[in-house]
């Protein structure tokens, strides 16, 4: 099935536009060609906005990994999480928190913030107040125990 053509829809747009009037307008046939070219052009112009939105639409990025390493361990994330004594990345250290920092990832980059903890959270040797972006090699000190950033 193809397309209807601009005549077509300015027709169809035309009609519907003079069935929402109260006062009686004449049909298609009888308004005059510039009025025809009118809603011709307006209808073109509604056709190339559209198809203009629809290309510049943007695709998620797709979130990477974040492989962070503690003492020996390994371990690797797609998502979203907490990192302390009860968080998805487990800490037995007395000086954190039970949800000490999150992890998140946004455009494709991964960022870590501390949640309010009483001993903070440390990237690189600075105590962070908002959210960091994460860089391999990144060095994450939550208490005393030290992560390092492997791969984001």
């Amino acid at each position: 099935m193809s397309s209807p053509g601009p005549e077509n829809l300015a027709r169809t747009a035309y009609e519907a536009h003079r069935a929402a009037q109260r006062a009686p307008l004449p049909p298609w046939e009888d308004i005059s060609e510039i009025d025809r070219q009118a809603w011709r052009a307006a209808v073109a112009a509604v056709a190339d906005q559209a198809s203009r939105a629809s290309k510049t639409v943007a695709e998620p990025v797709p979130s990477p990994s974040l492989l962070i390493q503690v003492g020996d361990e390994r371990h690797s994330f797609h998502a979203e999480f907490t990192a302390g004594r009860l968080g998805a990345l487990g800490i037995t250290d007395e000086f954190a928190s039970g949800h000490h920092a999150r992890f998140t990832t946004s455009r494709g980059r991964w960022y870590v913030e501390d949640l309010g903890s009483t001993n903070g959270t440390w990237l690189n040797g600075r105590r962070i107040t908002a959210a960091q972006w994460l860089k391999k090699g990144d060095k994450i000190w939550i208490g005393h125990t030290l992560m390092t950033v492997v791969s984001a």
